[in-house]
């Protein structure tokens, strides 16, 4: 998919950014004077810093609040090499979260989102942007964003209409969460967008089960391309990941990382990578193959952001990855 001419951004995308405590312990063993390190992440922060570093003209559209934090947060963003100048302010505190991860990649949240900034997000925002959306090459937005409030919901669909009705891209990552939305408005947000996206990027077995009832890769690829989406990838743990086009189902490898720290925005990772290189143009198999070997990278950090690969970085591994694989 080559850049439009014209186009302002290669990937613009759409949703929530966190300010992210990180626990220096289990948080059920979280104890008066438990070390902690406070840093900026959030699926969409995590997905456009990915995109920037794969070589993306990036910009966030987010709400962010009027808090202290406002000022590190996007500043945090712009060093990551994502454009800000398009997030709107809002009168109320920025989301936050508590995570903490074990040396096997094991994750606990503790998420404060209630009457967040982020979750102001709406129609009249989507339409102050309408012309970086008709015109950019690519967006990305995600079920997260969708649950985070009725006009939330309303938001990520107003921008995956302009998007496809421009021509552009649209990757989307269902990314359901049981404690903001129920399994039957994530299901009916799916079904309504899943026509619209170029790509659609989606868990098993936890994904998978909770919104097209199965626990099988390919039965999950082969049900979100019944309810429209162009391509599908399922990701079904370390080392699994399915791609399907339209023209078959098939295994791509993925790099294994040898030192994982926190698995924390790695999906987003790959979601973000993935969408740059289609909008830089490379084909979905080569985007897919650059994608699965940043994501590994990725869990090497801590946090959403801790560690957003180089694209070099990222294209050597793959090219290693295909040596072996010879794939």
């Amino acid at each position: 998919m080559a850049a439009r001419d014209g186009a302002p951004y290669d990937v613009l995308v759409l949703g929530e950014v966190l300010v992210e405590i990180h626990a220096g312990a289990p948080l059920n063993e979280v104890a008066d004077g438990t070390p902690a390190r406070i840093s900026y992440s959030g699926d969409a922060l995590n997905a456009a810093a990915a995109a920037a570093a794969a070589g993306a003209r990036t910009a966030l559209l987010a709400v962010v609040g009027d808090d202290e934090l406002s000022t590190p947060l996007l500043r945090r963003a712009a060093e990551l090499g994502v454009d800000v100048s398009h997030v709107r302010p809002a009168p109320r505190p920025n989301g936050a979260y508590l995570l903490s991860a074990d040396t096997d990649g094991d994750r606990e949240f503790v998420y404060w989102r209630a009457r967040s900034a982020g979750s102001t997000l709406a129609p009249a925002h989507v339409e102050s942007w309408r012309g970086l959306l008709t015109a950019s090459t690519a967006l990305i937005t995600s079920g997260i964003t969708g649950a985070l409030s009725p006009s939330s919901r309303d938001a990520v669909l107003a921008a995956a209409h302009l998007v496809h009705g421009a021509g552009g891209h649209l990757s989307y990552d269902p990314n359901f969460r049981p404690r903001l939305t129920d399994r039957g408005r994530a299901r009916d947000l799916l079904a309504r967008i899943a026509p619209l996206t170029g790509l659609l990027k989606t868990s098993c077995p936890a994904d998978a089960l909770a919104l097209v009832d199965t626990d099988d890769p390919a039965t999950a690829a082969a049900r979100c391309r019944a309810l429209g989406a162009r391509a599908v990838v399922v990701t079904a743990g370390a080392g699994q990941l399915l791609l399907d086009d339209g023209a078959g189902a098939r295994y791509q490898p993925v790099p294994v990382n040898p030192a994982p720290a926190d698995a924390t925005g790695a999906g987003d990772c790959f979601t973000g990578t993935a969408t740059a290189r289609l909008a830089l143009g490379d084909g979905l198999a080569q985007a897919v193959t650059y994608a699965a070997a940043a994501a590994s990278l990725s869990v090497s950090g801590r946090g959403g952001t801790g560690r957003v690969p180089a694209f070099a970085e990222t294209a050597a591994l793959a090219a290693r990855c295909r040596r072996i694989t010879g794939r």
